[in-house]
């Protein structure tokens, strides 16, 4: 089967980031860091690795950060570079994008994030996309999207990153209703939003990467509201099945961190940090001292 390469991406980060109060009061809640890179960074960079030329964002008031990020900052570079700091000025020039390479796009009423992606329906055009959720940080060894990408190639249709939850964790996720598991690739019968306890079709969640044909972006033309009275991406992707197109789901290798969360957050900053090996010695070590003396205190 040939596919249509994938190209443009959507990011969603139009949310206010109400569980990181008192932080995301003043910035967005996609540039707080793990550990030194923004979480809107480790989304682009994953993007870029996938393929991604094009980066929509879509945006609300207060974002404006975002905007900066991505810049070029003149007089910080000309700083360190008569400091001699080459190797910080390396790591600054990977955060600038070229002109042109970013679109922003806002959603000036939180209606849910089927109609986030809608909002980018004019720049995505007729073509098929991605969506990446900055709040699900993914460690892998090949990007989760690259893998997605790969896979895509042979199926064609819609595909959706899964992952296997605990059965009392199903009705926090869109879930899909298997009809043929092969592994790596389910083919999807169907897919509810945050099912109720026990009436989950599986225990395969839907986490924050798609690849979607732009007929989804049609059917959230019709504004219906899901799960929770909002406009769910979900329900769009789940009625390409009427037309006869394919949803198939993506067991993808690595470990996913719900950094929407402040326990996901916190996981992911032990996880990355541990990673890195100018900081994994000495973090280790704090670690370990750190449950030794909560053992002692018990």
């Amino acid at each position: 089967m040939t596919s249509r390469k994938i190209t443009k991406a959507v990011f969603p980060v139009a949310g206010k980031g109400t569980r990181f109060l008192p932080a995301t009061k003043s910035i967005p809640k996609e540039i707080m860091t793990l550990v030194d890179r923004p979480l809107i960074q480790y989304a682009i960079d994953e993007a870029r690795a996938a393929g991604i030329t094009e980066f929509i964002f879509v945006t609300s008031r207060g974002k404006s950060a975002l905007e900066d990020y991505f810049d070029i900052a003149p007089e910080l570079e000309m700083t360190l570079r008569e400091a001699g700091k080459t190797e910080l000025l390396d790591v600054l020039h990977k955060t600038n994008m070229d002109s042109g390479a970013i679109s922003y796009v806002r959603q000036n009423q939180a209606l849910g994030l089927g109609h986030a992606v809608w909002c980018a329906r004019r720049l995505i055009g007729d073509e098929p996309f991605a969506v990446l959720l900055p709040d699900d940080v993914i460690a892998a060894e090949k990007p989760c999207l690259q893998q997605m990408v790969e896979a895509y190639a042979e199926t064609g249709g819609n595909m959706v990153a899964t992952m296997e939850v605990q059965p009392e964790k199903a009705g926090s996720y869109g879930v899909l209703d298997v009809a043929e598991d092969n592994g790596d690739i389910v083919r999807a019968k169907g897919m509810v939003e945050k099912p109720k306890f026990g009436e989950a079709p599986s225990n395969l969640a839907v986490i924050g990467r798609y690849i979607l044909s732009p007929n989804v972006l049609t059917n959230l033309n019709e504004m219906k509201k899901g799960a929770g009275g909002e406009i769910q991406l979900t329900d769009a992707i789940a009625q390409e099945l009427d037309g006869g197109s394919s949803i198939y789901g993506y067991r993808f290798r690595g470990q996913r961190y719900d950094c929407g969360s402040k326990a996901g957050f916190l996981q992911a900053t032990v996880a990355f940090g541990l990673a890195r090996p100018d900081l994994q010695d000495e973090f280790a070590e704090y670690l370990h001292d750190v449950i030794e003396l909560q053992k002692v205190a018990k």
